[in-house]
């Protein structure tokens, strides 16, 4: 009887559990969609459609659900022996934005709280900007054993 190699073992079992976190993955976005439609009828039915703040929610339940995709595409990815560096820096980026669209300096305790978050937004979102570039212009190709 042959023996087994655990390493190879284990490499396997990482690959199932890749392929399952990507279908929970798929259960999450799903269940995002319809939420995010339920919500929609009841915005319609109440006529708060037309409410700033329920837009807000919206575009921010859907950049989730965005992420949600960026996430997905991580896992496929990389269980595909993929670079994954445009795909985080692509998950950043939506994150960032998500943050800035809700926004409200309000929320913070003084209003040098809400200008040094602010700040803090503007400049992740920058450095994310500039990494993205950064990739496209060189056409960044690491292996995957090497990926980041």
């Amino acid at each position: 009887m042959a023996s087994v190699d655990p390493v190879d073992l284990s490499e396997r079992l990482m690959r199932y559990l890749e392929v399952v976190a990507a279908f929970v993955l798929v259960g999450l976005f799903a269940i995002g969609v319809v939420d995010f439609l339920l919500q929609i009828v009841s915005l319609v039915r109440t006529g708060a459609i037309a409410n700033t703040d329920a837009i807000v929610a919206l575009i921010d339940e859907i950049l989730l659900l965005f992420i949600i995709v960026e996430i997905f595409q991580t896992v496929v990815a990389y269980a595909q022996d993929r670079s994954v560096i445009r795909i985080v820096i692509a998950a950043g980026l939506i994150a960032v934005s998500r943050k800035i669209i809700s926004f409200h300096a309000g929320d913070y305790g003084s209003s040098l709280d809400g200008t040094v978050a602010a700040a803090g937004y503007a400049a992740l979102l920058l450095a994310l900007v500039a990494a993205l570039y950064v990739v496209q212009t060189t056409n960044v190709a690491t292996p995957p054993d090497q990926d980041v």
